[in-house]
């Protein structure tokens, strides 16, 4: 019998607000209480530096981060610093993902470095269905848009006609209990003037791009996310059920 994994899409949610739900969630799942969860939003703009995060790669003084009205949280998933704005679809994936391998709360690599794979895999079929050409880049985690392809936007910085551009970052954890937390966030059409604020992943080469820097018109978000949850499932191989809003 396929796995089910309820989707809810939750609209813009703060960022603290989605982290505090995400723990609840995860405990819940741990439980057996509810089944594998794919939750759908955006935030307002919020920058995040993950476990590996530098302050350095944040370029803005905490007056500016306020005069713009800009969140800013030091969280527990991988990576270093992204952003997070209206017009990217996040997605947050609570799945039970096997046994851990020690007191530390590790899955075995292969299978956690094979969770990320599949993200990436999702989201490359998922813009595909829009006509738009992603992959993967060896060493490197997330989405991303060769500089042939990235030619096509005539306002995107020269760095993505010189390296691949990073269409969706991915920053994930997996706690003690083997369920799995954070996970992506793919630009649609957010106000790329905010990656100007951080060194994005710390990659200094590797520039953001958006599916509107790329496609016109550009998918409607709502339109991306049916993409994502119907790839998702054949992905993971997931029977996607919606929970309907509250």
């Amino acid at each position: 019998m396929t796995p089910t994994c309820e989707v809810r899409r939750l609209g813009r949610v703060p960022y603290a607000e989605a982290w505090a739900l995400q723990k609840r969630l995860a405990a819940q799942r741990a439980a057996g209480q509810i089944p594998d969860t794919l939750l759908l939003l955006e935030h307002p703009p919020t920058y995040t530096l993950g476990r590996s995060g530098h302050a350095a790669n944040l370029l803005l003084s905490e007056a500016e981060l306020a005069a713009r009205g800009i969140a800013l949280h030091w969280v527990d998933r991988g990576g270093d610093i992204t952003f997070h704005g209206p017009g990217q679809l996040v997605g947050y994936p609570l799945l039970a993902l096997g046994a851990v391998v020690d007191t530390a709360g590790r899955l075995p690599q292969a299978d956690y470095i094979g969770f990320v794979r599949q993200l990436e895999e999702t989201l490359i079929r998922a813009v595909a269905r829009f006509g738009l050409v992603t992959g993967q880049v060896k060493g490197l985690t997330g989405v991303w848009v060769q500089p042939d392809v990235a030619s096509r936007c005539v306002h995107c910085p020269p760095a993505a006609r010189r390296a691949p551009a990073k269409l969706a970052a991915i920053g994930v954890k997996v706690d003690a209990r083997g369920i799995s937390q954070h996970g992506f966030a793919l630009n649609v059409d957010p106000d790329m003037a905010y990656w100007d604020g951080i060194i994005a992943c710390g990659l200094r080469d590797h520039a953001p791009i958006s599916l509107a820097d790329l496609l016109d018109p550009a998918p409607s978000l709502p339109a991306v996310a049916d993409a994502v949850v119907s790839l998702f499932g054949e992905v993971f191989a997931r029977r996607m059920v919606e929970r309907p809003p509250e």
